[in-house]
């Protein structure tokens, strides 16, 4: 029948989240490039009878993560963060995106470790758009875990 909610399981939307650990607080509207992966090794030893390597799981690695938002008026935060690289020292940060449910409780979160920012991409300027004003910072980061708390 129409209308049971015997079966009431449904997948997250996307577009409820939070990015917290930022040196300052900032609301973001996009966050692209949670993943990691794992680089196969191929061994093949002298007398195998096969012709074919193995492949075994080797050495993870991890990308970059981009996240986006609007530009306020004198909203530096990014800038200042990146701007704290002098002579290849930053403070790192443990970075946490969260995706929420109708509750805001989190229901899969991402940990970036060691985060610190490689770029600041500032809006395109058009004298005839209709668009927000839009920046970017992009993190790279050492290892990511993800937890469903």
């Amino acid at each position: 029948m129409s209308g049971d909610t015997e079966n009431n399981v449904w997948p997250l939307p996307k577009f409820y989240f939070t990015v917290t650990g930022l040196p300052s607080t900032v609301s973001f509207q996009e966050v692209t490039g949670l993943e990691t992966e794992v680089t196969p090794i191929e061994y093949r030893h002298g007398d195998s009878p096969s012709f074919y390597p193995i492949k075994m799981p080797g050495l993870g690695k991890v990308g970059n993560v981009t996240l986006r938002k609007g530009i306020f008026v004198n909203d530096t935060a990014l800038w200042d963060w990146f701007n704290q690289i002098k002579m290849n020292t930053i403070a790192r940060q443990t970075i946490v995106v969260s995706l929420l449910d109708e509750t805001a409780a989190p229901k899969m979160v991402w940990t970036l470790n060691n985060a610190f920012p490689m770029k600041v991409t500032g809006t395109d300027l058009k004298s005839e758009g209709n668009e927000v004003a839009v920046e970017s910072l992009e993190l790279a980061f050492e290892t990511m875990t993800i937890a469903a708390p």
